[in-house]
């Protein structure tokens, strides 16, 4: 391979060194002694309002919403990987992250295919597989392979730190980017030997007649 991965991480909480950082730095931690570069956003915080099906993106190549979308989309592009991670707020991921998100997905025209995605989800008891359902939606949609782990990609926390004692979920984490880190590699490898998957013209329809 001619240059490092790198992998795009985007933190859904609102909270800066929470209970979901804690999971997305058990990842970090691994990719960086597997030589993988990575970069991590925060984007609970921020003012991120949803999609009004403008489709000015497809006429301007970007989102008509001059925010941290547009900023994400040329580091999406330049990434091999894709993490994304959220709290679990009534059994659904931040309302925030999934506004970026379907900005994200749907104002970039470049071929996301083979770029590999993982989704991590921290509740403080269920919904995480709700959660998980719904981030991974993103990925499967796109031609992006999903990562697995040794459970549902989730930790357990409520109060801010609580995570760094589910000893179980941090392992989960760790073996995901392990996971993913040997399934980007490999991607480089066959892109490198076959190329991408041939397709086919894209039909859409509806069953409105």
């Amino acid at each position: 391979m001619s240059k490092p991965l790198h992998v795009l991480l985007l933190n859904g909480s609102p909270r800066a060194n929470g209970n979901t950082s804690i999971a997305l730095k058990e990842l970090e931690n691994i990719f960086h002694t597997q030589g993988v570069e990575t970069e991590t956003v925060l984007l609970g915080n921020q003012d991120i309002r949803g999609c009004i099906a403008c489709y000015s993106c497809k006429k301007n190549g970007k989102c008509i919403f001059d925010d941290i979308v547009n900023e994400l989309a040329p580091k999406f592009e330049a990434s091999d990987g894709l993490v994304i991670a959220s709290p679990v707020y009534f059994a659904s991921a931040n309302a925030t992250l999934i506004a970026c998100l379907d900005r994200l997905f749907y104002s970039t025209s470049f071929d996301k295919t083979m770029k590999v995605g993982a989704s991590v989800v921290c509740a403080r008891r269920g919904g995480c597989s709700a959660a998980f359902d719904e981030l991974n939606k993103f990925f499967t949609v796109s031609n992006m392979p999903v990562v697995s782990s040794q459970y549902w990609n989730s930790v357990h926390g409520r109060d801010m730190g609580e995570a760094v004692m589910d000893e179980e979920g941090l392992q989960t984490m760790r073996t995901l980017a392990n996971n993913m880190t040997f399934l980007m590699k490999s991607i480089a490898l066959g892109k490198e030997a076959y190329g991408l998957p041939e397709k086919e013209p894209t039909i859409h329809m509806n069953f409105v007649r």
